[in-house]
């Protein structure tokens, strides 16, 4: 039977560090973001999600956002090329967790770049976002990569949030939701739901309905549970200041097999 198994690294002390693009800095608090950090996974926990800690990167300030460092399709892991060259130590060791669950591993190679918050999977429909931190080549090579495996690999703008996930997901029956002053194309996808706050348009599917959400976004949780599905609320807002979401702080595998 497949398992569920989600990697996740245990936040930074130099968090406060992190990069920051399209919105202004404002202070972190690194031991109140380790809470934060650990009452995510407990949820993923608590979700029958099976966790597994990559290793620590202390020396690099943005290693909690561990999914910028893969794309997983299927059992194949595509390791990133992260557009920030500082972030480009995070991915040895997510690469060593991705071999030690099984996955058959990819690399994203130079001119290539490519962060794996750029890449949304709606079924076998994988849309990777053109803009700041993943280029055209990085684009080619995660087609490469996937299209053999049966992926439909669309290419979308981004220009208005750091990675095409700040500004949409997709819910269980692939509707794909998203704050409209930050998505650069709603037509692109054949359904597009409007939420009514920027963090209202990050969602997680922990499974049978129900769905992680930040506590930042209330009245996009509502509407979500107005749709019949179960909003699981979690404060991540240390994680935001640095443009951060649910998605962020863990890399989901869903087809593996224990």
């Amino acid at each position: 039977m497949p398992s569920q198994y989600a990697l996740v690294r245990r936040p930074s002390p130099r968090l406060a560090e992190g990069l920051v693009s399209h919105i202004d800095r404002q202070p972190v608090d690194p031991g109140r973001a380790l809470r934060q950090w650990e009452t995510y996974v407990q949820v993923l926990c608590d979700h029958g999600w099976r966790t597994t800690e990559v290793a620590p990167a202390d020396d690099c300030p943005d290693a909690a956002f561990v999914e910028d460092t893969m794309v997983v399709f299927r059992n194949v892991a595509l390791i990133a090329r992260p557009g920030a060259a500082p972030r480009r130590p995070e991915t040895s060791g997510a690469r060593a967790a991705a071999e030690a669950l099984g996955c058959s591993v990819n690399e994203v190679r130079a001119p290539g770049t490519l962060d794996g918050g750029d890449v949304l999977k709606v079924g076998d429909t994988v849309y990777v976002g053109r803009g700041g931190r993943t280029n055209a080549d990085g684009v080619r090579q995660l087609r490469a990569a996937f299209e053999p495996l049966g992926a439909r690999v669309i290419a979308v703008p981004v220009s208005r949030v750091l990675h095409l996930k700040s500004a949409v997901t997709a819910l269980p029956d692939g509707t794909v939701i998203g704050y409209p002053p930050v998505v650069d194309d709603p037509a692109v996808f054949p359904r597009f739901l409007a939420v009514p706050e920027e963090a209202g348009a990050h969602v997680l599917l922990l499974g049978g309905g129900r769905l992680l959400m930040s506590t930042s976004a209330p009245k996009s949780a509502e509407l979500i549970a107005d749709l019949g599905y179960q909003p699981v609320p979690v404060d991540i807002g240390e994680f935001e200041k640095l443009e951060g979401c649910v998605t962020c702080l863990s890399v989901r595998l869903r087809e593996l097999y224990a």
